[in-house]
């Protein structure tokens, strides 16, 4: 048994861990590279591997750092099957399509607009790619075993975090591989919390907020306040947010506060067709959420639901006051960057992140203070207000990943420690040892380890 480590070392974002089990091999997770320019070039190499020779995949969830490399692999000669739950099945559905478009326009402007350095600019890959991919997913339901040809055994065990969000524990020989994937929180006010985990030979377990707590105030709180400031100045609240889970939870909090009178009935836009659809599927699947189905209807329903491209360059031209979520997260791609590019210069207007932003995004420059971001190939001038609601975050802080540590009746032999920029990665090393006392390891990019 031997575990290699392609991806989700020294960054959060790129997520593949490929397992030698036998004569089988399994790659747990395909994510895509995010960030960093550094980084994303690595989307754009061959895998280490050869890839019509890896025998299963599986997927701990949909976001696009866990399953967006897909249509790569299979473009790389992957024939064997994607196995996951049926929530994250329903996502990649809608993800892994909207992530091919969004690569196509993003070549198509770079042509039209002459800023990209290759001639011509090409996708990495494209809608049909993504499609031809999807074919190969299998649902697995949660807490019941699945065996692979070779006899590898292979649980999802909730992980709270978004829709069909897993734990992935795989056996073989005697031994137990389990990988956290992202760690939900236990009070998140949507998605259920991590379940425990007992017994683990070995653990990869992720390290996104390793070196840090959430902040424990209400988010509505500040929420409230900052919509309310926008309003008062007639602004824009533009918040980037990720389609599956941060979507979610902003309507969620934006409802409940309009609900209450603690802010104003101001129009609120959801400009993301994809999280338009991903929203459908909380009443869908209910069993993987806290709402009830009335409660999803009532505050999912009470959005402003943008479709067509038309109707997302006619939110430009409105004015203030109003909320404007559009996605990505980190501001890497699609609508927001439009909308960006129109609000960011005013005063008046605020751009909210809701969520982690990895280095080398739009998203972490922002916060970051800067004074003009790049998009489509032009410096765009920000003078709106910056804020950050990290307590809104899907992943565990390092309290929780302890708590959750704190459930295994003994330590594993070994524990890696991934998906973490570095100084996250090692500070949960020190917490866990210090705490727990477990030896841990932090892997590097290809590192090799023989788990027998």
């Amino acid at each position: 048994m031997k575990i290699t480590f392609l991806g989700a070392t020294g960054t959060v974002t790129g997520s593949k861990y490929l397992l030698r089990l036998g004569s089988r091999s399994v790659l747990v997770d395909c994510g895509l590279y995010q960030g960093y320019k550094q980084l994303r070039l690595r989307n754009w190499e061959p895998l280490p591997i050869d890839a019509g020779r890896i025998d299963d995949c599986i997927l701990t969830h949909a976001h696009i750092d866990h399953s967006g490399y897909l249509p790569s692999l299979v473009k790389q000669g992957f024939s064997g099957r994607v196995h996951c739950t049926r929530g994250t099945k329903e996502l990649c559905e809608l993800l892994l399509p909207d992530a091919g478009h969004l690569q196509e326009e993003e070549a198509r402007f770079a042509n039209l607009r002459g800023y990209s350095r290759h001639r011509p600019a090409l996708p990495l890959y494209t809608r049909e790619d993504a499609i031809a991919a999807l074919g190969r997913l299998d649902a697995v339901e949660f807490d019941r075993d699945l065996r692979l040809e070779g006899g590898p055994v292979v649980r999802f065990i909730r992980a709270g975090h978004i829709l069909g969000a897993a734990i992935v524990r795989i056996e073989f020989e005697g031994r137990i591989v389990v990988f956290s994937g992202d760690l939900g929180r236990p009070g998140d006010p949507i998605m259920l919390p991590p379940a425990a985990v007992s017994k683990a030979d070995y653990l990869v377990v992720e390290s996104t907020y390793g070196d840090r707590i959430h902040d424990p105030s209400d988010p509505a709180d500040s929420l409230a306040s900052i919509i309310n400031d926008a309003v008062r100045r007639s602004g824009v609240v533009l918040i980037p947010a990720f389609a599956v889970g941060r979507t979610q939870t902003l309507l969620y909090y934006i409802g409940r506060l309009r609900e209450t009178g603690r802010i104003p009935d101001v129009p609120v836009y959801l400009d993301s067709p994809m999280a338009v659809n991903a929203t459908s599927l909380y009443e869908r699947c209910g069993d993987d959420h806290r709402l009830p189905a009335d409660e999803c209807r009532r505050i999912f329903g009470a959005v402003n639901y943008v479709a067509s491209v038309e109707e997302s360059k006619a939110l430009d031209r409105k004015r203030g006051p109003m909320v404007v979520v559009s996605a990505s997260g980190m501001a890497t791609g699609g609508r927001v960057l439009h909308h960006m590019a129109t609000f960011a210069p005013d005063p008046n207007n605020t751009i909210l992140f809701a969520g982690y932003q990895a280095g080398g995004t739009r998203g972490a420059a922002l916060v970051g203070g800067a004074s003009s971001v790049k998009i489509h190939g032009e410096y765009v001038p920000v003078r709106a207000r910056v804020a950050a609601l990290e307590n809104l975050s899907a992943h565990a802080d390092a309290a929780e990943i302890l708590d959750w540590l704190g459930h295994f009746a003994r330590p594993p032999r070994r524990t890696f420690i991934t998906h973490g920029e570095p100084s996250s990665a090692d500070a949960l090393r020190v917490r866990i040892k210090e705490q727990l006392g477990w030896q841990c390891t932090v892997p590097g990019y290809r590192d090799r380890v023989d788990l027998s």
